[in-house]
């Protein structure tokens, strides 16, 4: 898919939800799809390549939590699948959520199969540019974790601390929970009617119209600031689960 295709359906999926748009994972069981990857970075391959690992790709199965991101060009990205849409799925940290309490969820692209994807170098350095989109999202939760409560502690960039400018929500989307760290689609004014928190709804009654006690500007789509994102390897956040 190319980016402008991939970039519309996000669009579109921004104004069917109101405002944010939708990154629930991509739940079909493959392998990355053929393709020609020396010839273009953003295709994935089953075929063998010397000094690559396909294997290291990961799936987010129903009830696992993980990073969705999308790097700045909206390019390279992790929506939770393994096709060639998803060339951060190698070594991406996703874990089971089976309970209250602190997990963590990471991508990387410090992998045989992403270098090679995005540089045609198994052994190379690329570095992601920046972030259009993150967010933690549990798949399926809506189904299996309905009252699962996501409060970001901490994110981290290559090891770096980035600070946390607003607190966080969560909100159920295409089927998953979700909370939002950078999603420029959502402005503070209009947080989903069912964002929530452990200390309670933004909202009562779901009605944009009447905002909680809570609902005091202190909450926020974009929780962090889009330039500690540039040139990264690495990102990890910290989060707590509650409401189970």
């Amino acid at each position: 898919m190319k980016i402008t295709k991939v970039l519309a359906a996000l669009l579109a999926a921004a104004v069917i939800c109101g405002g944010s748009a939708s990154c629930s994972s991509d739940k079909k069981s493959k392998a990355p799809g053929k393709g020609t990857a020396a010839e273009s970075a953003t295709e994935a391959t089953t075929a063998a390549v010397p000094g690559v690992d396909f294997d290291e790709a990961v799936e987010a199965a129903s009830g696992d939590a993980y990073l969705a991101i999308v790097d700045a060009s909206w390019d390279k990205q992790y929506l939770g699948g393994t096709d060639e849409k998803n060339p951060l799925c190698y070594k991406a940290g996703t874990v089971h959520i089976n309970g209250n309490g602190d997990y963590k969820v990471s991508v990387t692209a410090n992998s045989t199969a992403f270098q090679y994807l995005a540089a045609g170098d198994p052994k190379g350095s690329y570095k992601v540019n920046g972030i259009g989109f993150a967010a933690v999202i549990i798949a399926d939760a809506e189904k299996v974790l309905p009252n699962a409560i996501i409060t970001v502690k901490n994110v981290k960039v290559d090891g770096r601390d980035v600070e946390l400018k607003k607190k966080n929500y969560t909100n159920t989307e295409a089927e998953a929970i979700r909370t939002n760290i950078y999603n420029e689609w959502v402005s503070d004014e209009y947080l989903p009617a069912d964002a929530r928190t452990a200390e309670g709804a933004l909202y009562t009654n779901y009605d944009f119209n009447t905002p909680s006690e809570l609902n005091d500007g202190s909450y926020s789509a974009q929780i962090v600031d889009p330039a500690e994102f540039k040139d990264w390897t690495d990102i990890e956040v910290d989060f707590t689960v509650s409401g189970l």
